[in-house]
């Protein structure tokens, strides 16, 4: 994860290109392949001298912004790594524009609707400003990194692992998932939230899947990325072809699936 990456490339600076296997909790850093096969074949064509390396950013949860409140990453410094556009990560952008606030807002009122509408459905809210804005249209509380589940206008689950969300699937039949892509890199499953596993994924139905994003988060997100773990599920997210994502109450995008 990221926390390896910054004490790694804080020793060899850019004298040395390094390349992350995607398994940390945070992943946001330019140093990571999208997925454990595309980084086999990254150190691959770097060995065979089929690609070179570039000067990337090693970034990583900015913890004093954490504690004041604020989801937010920080950049630590620069450093090489193996790079091929479609295999590579970029960096998580943060992305905000002067209409992301009324995006937000709108979203919010569009998921907020839609869980007043069905009280016996249960949503389950994962990381990220734009879902935690959805809970305070609910006006409840919600945690910044976590996956939060609510029933009605109800939280009745903060913070759920892996076991806390099998457990909660077990008394609910109707259930929605809300989340939202990290910035740039487009992932919607794999960083950043590993609780919901493969077994969680499964239990849920991908046909369950809402997907939030502000139309500046996705100007700069020409494509959806599944790296779950399960390469059966991750196919099953690809051979959608595309995405609807909600960008603002009653507005909808279809966005692509990176193949």
């Amino acid at each position: 994860g990221d926390g390896t990456a910054r004490d790694i490339a804080a020793i060899v600076d850019e004298t040395v290109p390094i390349l992350g296997i995607p398994s940390g909790v945070k992943m946001y850093s330019g140093v990571f392949g999208v997925s454990t096969e595309r980084t086999a074949e990254l150190i691959a064509d770097f060995a065979h001298g089929r690609i070179t390396a570039t000067s990337v950013d090693v970034v990583d949860l900015d913890e004093e912004r954490y504690r004041a409140g604020e989801w937010a990453v920080r950049l630590y410094q620069s450093a090489a790594t193996p790079y091929e556009p479609t295999r590579t990560q970029v960096a998580k952008a943060l992305i905000v524009e002067s209409d992301d606030d009324a995006s937000r807002a709108g979203i919010a009122e569009d998921l907020v609707s839609q869980i007043q509408s069905a009280p016996d459905t249960l949503f389950l809210l994962g990381p990220g400003s734009t879902v935690a804005a959805i809970a305070e249209g609910l006006g409840v509380s919600k945690t910044l990194l976590g996956v939060d589940a609510l029933r009605g206008r109800s939280v009745i689950a903060h913070d759920l692992n892996e076991a806390g969300l099998l457990a909660l699937l077990d008394g609910h039949e109707q259930v929605r998932l809300v989340l939202s892509p990290i910035g740039a890199q487009g992932f919607v499953l794999g960083r950043g939230n590993l609780q919901i596993s493969p077994s969680v994924i499964g239990r849920i139905g991908i046909e369950n899947l809402i997907v939030v994003a502000t139309p500046a988060k996705l100007g700069r997100t020409p494509v959806l990325r599944f790296d779950t773990g399960d390469p059966a599920l991750d196919m099953a997210f690809r051979r959608k072809s595309y995405l609807q994502v909600t960008t603002g109450y009653r507005r909808r995008r279809l966005v692509p699936i990176a193949k």
